[in-house]
């Protein structure tokens, strides 16, 4: 086997090299998911909207939550897709951190017997689960046209609101793929991180209504950012600040490059651990 690249650069340019590798095994990571099902993928579709109607009537009918100033106007509708856009971004998270401490572990194959680029492991991860994001967001979109009758310009924004997040997300998977094989712990307790993620960020509730104290911890959870400016150009027409967006396109970019390397660092070890 060849030395392994720690550089960055090289890495991502070997992981452009199997980009059609990476396509084979996201489309059967996305296809193995439903197989047997006689719905097929047509779930991915269904999921998000059965999700959309219940949280409509948990939050919208049962505790007849609404949405900052706003709820004199406000329909149940309307909050649901308030909140259904703060869900999209956390179960996308969600999907690549839960899975990424067991990610080289239930791959022990590719780490033994065959020359694999582990690396794209992580990224197959991150695609099936952007996948099912993007059905979640056509989903979002077609009610937004039946209940508002349009979807803002500013949407046409959102792919430069997505692309750090997915960045980040990127690198954090690598950094646990790599630790889940050395601290078998970390798969316990990124669930529960997962969890206070989602509490911890405005997903249920505007960032105006957290008391002023709590808001810095509240915009130090990584979620934040990202689900309050995609509502920002999905709901309310208001365009990304570029300075703030570009902050994250830093953070995520030295984040994605530490995890690549501490990942091609770490990988040498891991035949031995498994």
């Amino acid at each position: 086997m060849s030395a392994v690249n720690t550089n960055p650069l090289r890495a991502l340019a070997g992981i452009w090299r199997h980009r059609q590798l990476v396509i084979e095994l996201t489309r059967r990571e996305v296809v193995g998911r439903y197989r047997g099902s006689v719905a097929g993928l047509a779930w991915s579709f269904f999921n998000p909207l059965l999700l959309l109607v219940a949280y409509t009537f948990v939050f919208g009918v049962v505790f007849r939550a609404r949405w900052g100033g706003s709820a004199a106007s406000e329909s149940q509708a309307e909050f649901a897709l308030i909140l259904f856009v703060g869900l999209i971004y956390h179960a996308l998270m969600a999907e690549c951190v839960s899975r990424a401490p067991m990610l080289i572990l239930n791959n022990a194959n590719f780490v033994k017997k065959v020359v694999f680029p582990l690396e794209v492991l992580p990224v197959v991860t991150l695609c099936a689960a952007l996948f099912h994001a993007l059905i979640s967001l056509g989903v979002f979109l077609i009610a937004s046209v039946l209940v508002w009758g349009q979807v803002p310009l500013t949407a046409i924004a959102l792919p430069f609101v997505l692309a750090p997040f997915l960045i980040g997300v990127l690198g954090a998977t690598w950094v646990l793929a790599s630790l889940g094989v050395y601290l078998r712990d970390i798969g316990q307790s990124v669930g529960i991180v997962v969890l206070l993620l989602m509490f911890l960020s405005p997903i249920f509730y505007p960032l105006s209504a957290v008391p002023e104290s709590f808001q810095p911890l509240i915009r130090a959870n990584p979620l934040t950012y990202y689900v309050e400016a995609s509502r920002a150009v999905l709901i309310w027409g208001r365009w990304p600040d570029a300075l703030a967006l570009l902050g994250q396109y830093a953070a995520a970019g030295l984040l994605a490059a530490a995890g690549l390397w501490w990942f091609q660092r770490t990988r040498a070890g891991f035949a031995d651990v498994i």
